[in-house]
């Protein structure tokens, strides 16, 4: 039964909520104000309707002032109304090309102004994190999902390096962002729901500046550890510390472990 509730709540809710926020961005010529609308009225409808119980730790470290790349493990579809909720600024979504074709949500992401970025054509992603980094330049915040996929198992999975290249290039801080409990209220690939806490940690921004401008590896190790032990202290799983780097071409696997195809 609460399946059905929560497919029927959010689609209807969606349905409602996407001319409004079409709408806000008319009357107000600002796209950011879309965001408001996804973030006060869309994602407190589906994480209720889902059963969830938000918390966040160290929202102070938000700076609405400040461009920042706010980089987060990633459990669940859950994840993105709880986090538009756990980061109250007006970021912009880094998302697969794929979803731009999804009726409501992808329309919503473009006409909002999130990124795109293909994947699977390298001249084209670079070109979207040169528009991502062109964004942070003009004061806008960055929310991304390094590992490229949603985790079966609420282990963190190695971490691609291309976001880090962003986060280099446009020498601008970054907040690792921890979710737990996502996963067990919703796991991937299921509409299966089992309401319950979810809990998401900011923790403190990462300065860039310190790190070498080609230095994503070291980046992204340095973010994701943070992650991990920000994990296993909200009772998470945490992740292979050794095993940092996703392989190129491949999301949440890396070199040292077997390649599976998996999709967010």
């Amino acid at each position: 039964m609460r399946k059905l509730f929560c497919i029927f709540v959010a689609g209807v809710w969606t349905l409602i909520c996407f001319p409004l926020a079409v709408l806000a961005m008319l009357l107000t010529l600002n796209p950011s104000r879309s965001i408001w609308v996804a973030r006060e009225l869309w994602s407190p409808v589906l994480l209720w309707a889902g059963g969830a119980k938000l918390e966040v730790i160290g929202q102070e470290n938000v700076d609405p002032d400040r461009p920042t790349i706010y980089v987060a493990n990633h459990q669940s579809t859950i994840d993105i109304p709880a986090h538009f909720l756990a980061v109250p600024i007006p970021f912009r979504y880094v998302a697969k090309t794929q979803l731009k074709w999804v009726p409501l949500i992808g329309w919503y992401l473009a006409l909002a102004g999130h990124v795109f970025i293909n994947r699977s054509n390298r001249s084209k992603a670079i070109a979207s994190l040169n528009t991502a980094a062109a964004k942070i330049r003009g004061g806008t915040s960055i929310f991304l999902y390094p590992e490229g996929t949603r985790s079966t198992d609420g282990r963190v999975l190695p971490f691609k390096k291309g976001p880090f290249a962003l986060a280099l290039k446009a020498r601008v801080p970054v907040c690792p962002v921890t979710i737990e409990g996502s996963g067990d209220l919703m796991p991937k690939s299921t509409w299966n729901i089992t309401p319950g806490p979810i809990r998401v940690k900011i923790g403190k921004p990462i300065d860039t500046t310190t790190f070498a401008e080609n230095d994503r590896e070291g980046l992204a190790r340095a973010v994701r550890a943070v992650i991990i032990q920000d994990s296993l202290s909200l009772g998470g799983k945490g992740g292979d510390v050794d095993d940092a780097v996703a392989s190129a071409g491949a999301e949440g696997v890396s070199d040292s472990r077997p390649r599976a195809i998996s999709s967010s």
